[in-house]
């Protein structure tokens, strides 16, 4: 798809920090009418994760999906998720979008929107086990699992987008969140 905006395709481990620090720039970007921040649409409660998401049952999700109201749309975890098909419009529009995305549907991300900026959020392996411990969703093995999985995608994903922003997020909020307030104002 032909676009006139710029899409941002946030990705990273469970753990880094995606969500607070689109909490982040959400919060020092308001007022700027150029920069959306799609919501996805995720068959998990509303309470669950954290995220600012929509709530779908998984039959609506699927309905959703079968009449194409989707951009883009995975599975992970046991849950399904899907970006609206409005942030086509708003890339028409010349907005800048920022999607929340997966590691794993990266390429097809890449394949559908060939100019997305992706910005890898990264945190360190001991940190990563830190804040998954800390939230107590997972189990011991879901938490060597999900770090493992990182570990390899990251070998994997970072070598075939070689223009990917890497924004660490190990120490304060502020630090990364300005970086990336910073990546999404000025490209």
């Amino acid at each position: 798809m032909k676009d006139k905006g710029r899409l941002f395709y946030l990705i990273g481990a469970s753990g880094c920090g995606k969500d607070s620090l689109i909490r982040y720039a959400r919060q020092h970007l308001k007022g700027n009418e150029t920069v959306l921040f799609a919501h996805r649409y995720i068959t998990r409660p509303p309470a669950a994760g954290g995220e600012n998401h929509i709530a779908l049952k998984r039959e609506e999700f699927l309905k959703r999906l079968e009449k194409g109201l989707f951009a883009m749309h995975w599975q992970s975890y046991g849950y399904h998720f899907g970006i609206g098909i409005e942030i086509d419009f708003w890339l028409y529009k010349g907005c800048r979008v920022v999607v929340n995305g997966s590691r794993s549907y990266l390429q097809e991300a890449k394949d559908r929107y060939p100019n997305l900026k992706v910005i890898w959020i990264d945190a360190s392996h001991a940190e990563l086990k830190r804040r998954l411990e800390a939230r107590g969703r997972e189990t011991t093995e879901q938490i060597k699992d999900r770090l493992d999985r990182n570990r390899k995608l990251k070998r994997a994903l970072i070598c075939k987008i070689p223009d990917t922003i890497i924004l660490n997020n190990n120490g304060a909020l502020d630090t990364a969140g300005k970086l990336l307030v910073k990546h999404l104002s000025d490209l």
